[in-house]
This record gives C-alpha cells, structure tokens and sequence, in this order.
C-alpha cells in the first residue's frame, strides 16, 4: 500500500462528514486517576454502525462507484462491524450488499447488518472460512468482493486518526487493536502524514495472536484458532498487506487475555459509563497492562467499537 498523504486523508474526512460527524475523545479524569497518566480515549463506539470501519465503508464505496460504475452489489465476509459499515454505504449507493459471518455469529450484529440493508449469510468456523465462501460467492452472482483490507479502507479509517491527533497534542503512545489491520494502518497513516512521533501500539489477543507472532518473526506467522470472545481479534491469518504497514510502523505488539478484555470493559462503564465491546476495550486492556511504563504520560487508547451482545455484556458487566 502506497503511503496517504494529508491530502488524501483530509478528502476522505469529507466524504465522511457528508455521512456522519466526528467523534469525541475525551481525556476522562478517573482512567488518568487509575492509570497514572493522561489517558485521550478515542470514542469509536459513538458512530452511526457503533464502531470505526463505517468511515472506511464510506471511502470504499464511493471509490468503488466511481472505479466500476459497472457493479449492482457486494459480498464480503465479516464478524460484524465491517460488515454494518458496508451495508449502510452500499444501501445508500442502491447496491445489493451479501455479506458472510461464521457460523454462531453476534446475534445482535446479524441484526444490526441486516437493518442497514445487508443480505447476511452464516458459513464456517471462524471469519477465515467465512472469506473463502464470500470469495466463492463472489463468482457465483457476479458481486464486487471487498476484501477486509484496502488502501480506501484505511484512508476513511485514518480519519479517526487525524481527529485524535489535532485534538490531542504531543501524544507518546496510541494504542490500537489489531484484526485485520485497518484500524492500525490508518493510524500510522495519519501519523506519517502529520510528521508526528507517536508511538503506535497494536493489539491482540492472548486466544488470537497471529499478528504479534508475524511482527516479533519478521514474517507472516497463522495460528491454529482464534478463540476469543473479542470476536473483532479474532483473526488466524494476519493480511499481508496490513502486516507490511505495521511490520515497520508499530512500535510493538501487545496480547491481552479475555479476562484482561472484561476488566477493561468494566473499567470503561465504571469510569466513564460507555459500552465497549471486547476489541474495543483491548486497547485500555494493553495500558493498563503497561500502566507502569506509561506513567506520567500522554496516551490515547482507541475504543473501536460497542457492539456486544446484551448476553454477553451481562456476563462481563456481572
């Protein structure tokens, strides 16, 4: 992927803006009281879809009209939010939108995708499985396949990171999750772009830790499964063309277990009263992690989505 320059970013930023406005990040006074540093969180979950990757859906589909103004509709595999983004973009642009999931996917995420105009069909174990079937149905019905990562993608994505960084100055660190790696790149592009030092931190989880093998071997690494309740983590196979921005743009790689997860989620309801789901809350799961190293510091914390089921949030929550 060729680097984005500011301009690409800010001309992304309004197409997004056409769609929806942007989101707060808010330095929240009882997470620097528990964390020991000034924390900016970036608040993601405060999107029309409830989560980053709408921007990106926005981006894509406005390139894609006018790349193959040939194209009636979409397929792409999904555990949910990129899926939503999707089929909001491609119901206001007329296009048909498939989207895959595994099998016992977010109920509550189903429902979201097919409110916003999305056809959603349920096939295989994991997300991996579920982008082999969207690719073969694909071919089937003659459908554009967008794939989870695309330099359009990121650049609607790098716009929640230009918003965070021009709020908040002179941060050390941003922490990032990582799934299929929009969320990372765009923040590295945004940084890039600004001529910033940040240090960017990404994401994963203990049950889903390909992307952290892949970056500490220098080399695309698969793990067997992905079994975390982070369903937005849980990813087998890192995309290469992700893994070759952050390979060399990321700072380093964290893992966080599922019980760090739901701490993390709780931490968020009990100190600023917002819903995070389990990717979303991953990133302050990191911090408080690495609180000690991070002391007396400015650090941002990307809350990327709030899409977690009600069952599932009761538990954590309990």
């Amino acid at each position: 992927m060729q680097p984005l320059t500011l301009a690409d970013i800010e001309q992304a930023a309004r197409l997004v803006y056409q769609v929806m406005p942007a989101t707060a990040q808010y330095s929240w006074p009882l997470l620097a009281e528990r964390l020991g540093c000034k924390v900016w969180v970036k608040h993601e979950n405060h999107t029309p879809t409830g989560a980053f990757k709408v921007r990106g859906g926005i981006t894509f589909l406005h390139w894609l009209k006018q790349a193959h103004p040939e194209v009636k509709g979409i397929v792409t595999a999904t555990r949910g939010n990129h899926g939503q983004s999707l089929a909001l973009a491609a119901n206001a642009l007329g296009l048909q939108a498939l989207i895959v999931v595994p099998l016992g996917n977010s109920v509550e995420k189903n429902n979201a995708m097919r409110g916003f105009g999305g056809e959603v069909v349920e096939f295989g174990r994991d997300f991996d499985e579920a982008r082999e079937e969207a690719a073969r149905l694909a071919q089937q019905h003659n459908l554009y396949l967008v794939p989870p990562f695309h330099a359009e993608l990121v650049k609607g994505v790098a716009t929640y990171a230009l918003e965070l960084f021009r709020a908040a100055a002179d941060l050390h660190t941003v922490y990032v999750p990582i799934g299929s790696g929009s969320g990372i790149c765009g923040v590295i592009a945004a940084r890039d772009a600004l001529g910033l030092k940040t240090r960017v931190v990404g994401v994963v989880s203990t049950e889903a830790e390909a992307a952290k093998l892949s970056f500490d071997a220098g080399s695309l690494q698969e793990t067997p499964s992905a079994n975390t309740f982070a369903d937005g983590l849980a990813v087998r196979k890192p995309i290469a063309e992700a893994f070759a921005v952050y390979a060399t743009g990321a700072e380093r790689i964290v893992s966080v277990s599922d019980a760090q997860i739901a701490e993390a989620m709780r931490v968020y309801y009990t100190d600023t009263h917002n819903l995070a789901e389990g990717a979303g809350a991953s990133a302050l799961a990191a911090l408080m992690q690495e609180r000690e190293a991070m002391a007396g510091k400015r650090v941002a914390v990307i809350l990327s989505g709030g899409n977690v089921d009600r069952s599932v949030y009761a538990q954590v929550i309990a």
